[in-house]
């Protein structure tokens, strides 16, 4: 896959990626827009997980169609929910498109892995996967901001505009200069062979428990940050952006402390130690987040020690089950989107009563995912 068709790509995904994580720091805001309360928002966000937790029975389907197909049902997917909130925004159609947004997301980036895969040597592919994934970090670092200014600049539903026109191009690009790399696969025990695998194994099972867990720990913040730098420091809407560019940063710091350091420490023990360091963030901000500066350290702290834990279970999760690698990498994803949600419903009750539940719940969650990565070394190197 040459450099270029890799960094558009990459460009692509920082589009995905930014309409799928603008909703967190910018809660408040859509919910002022649509004349309703955040908890109505988070209800959403909650909606939009529960629905990832189904996209690994869609992919079996998808899979023999062929890779192109993939990335272009989930960019038309993105694009329809965009359009929605754009000709006709409400809380119903911003409901809808969170859904539609994440469907698109889940169905484009396995195949553009898949596609990318096809196209890269062995040798060269973690490289590959590396430029791939920073397009998380970058919605966070150059996506959020615009999104902010934007925001600021027009109103709450002129992002979806943008967007949209961005994913349509995408779409367009894609459709007329794809060649696709498909080669048909079949399972013994037909179609759903694998899911049959993956979902009558234990160790396969705490596997995902573990993302599903720091998810949840990780999304019980993410919910309720925006609304706490509001409450506690009164951030208007562009420093909520430059707060969001902040906590993207500390991710692309994850991703390359990942590359330096998983390998030499081993997956698991990596995994584990991301977990710990974690904890400790997340004991550590009350403390330090009574001053603006403290607060925005200790979001770095909490993201950066997330972003190297979630990025180091993935060639964890990757050998667990390597006759079922697509589908256990799937179902891992679901896992991610089933803690997501039930972080997105335990946040705003948690955040009624004080800050400080919120990262009690952030810690006993992530001692969960702990538990799970010590069964799995015990079945698995």
């Amino acid at each position: 896959m040459s450099r270029v068709r890799l960094f558009t790509y990459t460009a692509i995904r920082v589009v995905l990626n930014t309409a799928h994580r603008m909703v967190y720091p910018f809660l408040a805001v859509f919910a002022r827009g649509l004349g309703v309360d955040a908890q109505s928002i988070s209800a959403l966000i909650a909606n939009r997980a529960v629905v990832g937790s189904f996209t690994p029975f869609i992919i079996p389907f998808l899979e023999p169609r062929g890779r192109k197909f993939g990335m272009l049902l989930g960019l038309a997917c993105f694009v329809l929910g965009m359009g929605l909130v754009a000709f006709a925004p409400s809380t119903r159609t911003l409901g809808i498109a969170l859904v539609l947004a994440l469907l698109g997301k889940a169905l484009f980036d396995p195949s553009l892995t898949a596609y990318m895969s096809d196209h890269t040597p062995y040798s060269e592919r973690g490289s590959a996967v590396a430029i791939l994934e920073f397009a998380w970090s970058l919605a966070f670092v150059l996506g959020v901001p615009a999104v902010g200014w934007m925001i600021s600049r027009f109103d709450w539903s002129s992002p979806f505009i943008v967007l949209g026109v961005l994913g349509a191009a995408a779409l367009l690009f894609t459709a007329l200069t794809l060649k696709d790399s498909h080669v048909p696969s079949h399972h013994a025990d037909g179609i759903f062979g694998s899911t049959k695998q993956i979902l009558t194994s234990p160790v396969t099972l705490a596997a995902i428990s573990i993302g599903l867990t720091v998810s949840a720990a990780n999304e019980v913040v993410n919910i309720v940050f925006g609304l706490w730098l509001e409450d506690s420091f009164h951030l208007q809407i562009a420093a909520l952006g430059a707060a969001s560019a902040i906590i993207g940063l500390s991710e692309l710091g994850g991703e390359g402390l990942v590359f330096t350091l998983v390998d030499r420490l081993g997956k698991v023990r990596a995994t584990g130690l991301g977990i710990l360091a974690n904890c400790a963030a997340a004991v550590l901000l009350p403390f330090i987040g009574r001053a603006q500066i403290g607060a925005l350290t200790g979001l770095f702290l909490f993201y950066i020690t997330f972003e190297f834990t979630i990025v180091a279970i993935i060639p964890l999760i990757s050998e667990v089950m390597p006759g079922a690698r697509v589908t256990m990498l799937s179902f891992a994803g679901a896992g991610h989107s089933v803690g997501r949600a039930i972080g997105a419903w335990l946040a705003p009750p948690l955040y009624g009563i004080a800050f400080a539940y919120i990262m009690g719940a952030a810690i006993l969650f992530n001692l969960l995912g702990l538990a799970a990565v010590w069964y799995v070394s015990g079945h698995h190197d």
